[in-house]
């Protein structure tokens, strides 16, 4: 087969949540390709916009559940790719930041297929501003590192450095709150920083809960949060309710939950 009859693939990242958080480029991509793979967080919205007539395939990958295998979900793009046809890998937030879009993109250019990279608002930047809460501030924080929470238990995190940092946003991580809140405590970092937790940050169902380090674990059950979340530590945290126009919380308080209006609840 000719370079002229393989297709083309589009790795585009999603967005965090809110459809209209994609790109115009990734926007444009997604209307015109022949076959979307799409992951599972991917709106419902965005994939209305997939033209009549074209593929979607589900590649979505569970907590906690079977999902598809990315060798699978490599292949299949691949294969239409070279079937002649214009591909979107569709992906949440951007595909470069734990999306594993780094590892689709060798696969595609080792198999001679062309490709290019859309990127996406990372849910580990847009899922904190959507809850007030800025990851740097000229007075709180010159140094943000995104950590991916899941693979905690596969591989140890440098706690000891991650604990120096300003500010944490851990994605992925939902399921080990407690871990991750008990590791940075014990690494050195003060029970006392102020910290959050952001469930569908940026869509109509989101919902936040913010307590001290060593109260977080305890918040985020009380409050019945689960995946997708994103986990903030820093000072910054603090600045939310100034950032939103609203009072303090009291000092003492164990957490406090925010739905996605905005009412404390």
């Amino acid at each position: 087969m000719s370079n002229r009859d393989v297709g083309h693939v589009w790795i585009v990242g999603a967005g965090p949540g809110d459809p209209g958080l994609i790109t115009v480029r990734g926007l444009e991509a997604l209307r015109s390709a022949d076959v979307v793979v799409h992951d599972r967080l991917v709106p419902a919205a965005l994939l209305a916009e997939v033209r009549p007539g074209a593929l979607l395939v589900y590649a979505g990958k569970e907590p906690d559940a079977l999902s598809v295998a990315q060798a699978d979900i490599t292949a299949t793009v691949v294969s239409h790719a070279l079937d002649g046809r214009a591909v979107v890998r569709l992906k949440g937030g951007d595909p470069y930041v734990f999306g594993r879009g780094g590892e689709e993109a060798a696969a595609l250019a080792a198999a001679g297929v062309p490709f290019t990279v859309v990127p996406g608002v990372s849910a580990a930047l847009a899922v904190p501003a959507a809850a007030g809460i800025p990851v740097s501030h000229r007075d709180h924080a010159s140094s943000v590192a995104v950590v991916a929470a899941h693979r905690a238990g596969e591989r140890d995190l440098p706690w000891a450095s991650l604990a120096g940092l300003d500010t944490l946003v851990f994605l992925m991580g939902a399921g080990r709150v407690r871990e991750l809140c008990l590791r940075l405590v014990g690494a050195g970092r003060d029970p006392g920083t102020p910290a959050a937790a952001v469930q569908w940050g940026t869509t109509e169902r989101q919902r936040e809960v913010s307590a001290s380090l060593a109260e977080l674990p305890e918040a985020f059950e009380a409050a019945g949060l689960g995946p997708p979340a994103v986990i903030v530590v820093g000072e910054v945290v603090a600045l939310a309710p100034a950032v939103r126009g609203e009072a303090a919380p009291v000092a003492g308080s164990a957490g406090s939950l925010r739905s996605a209006a905005g009412v404390p609840r």
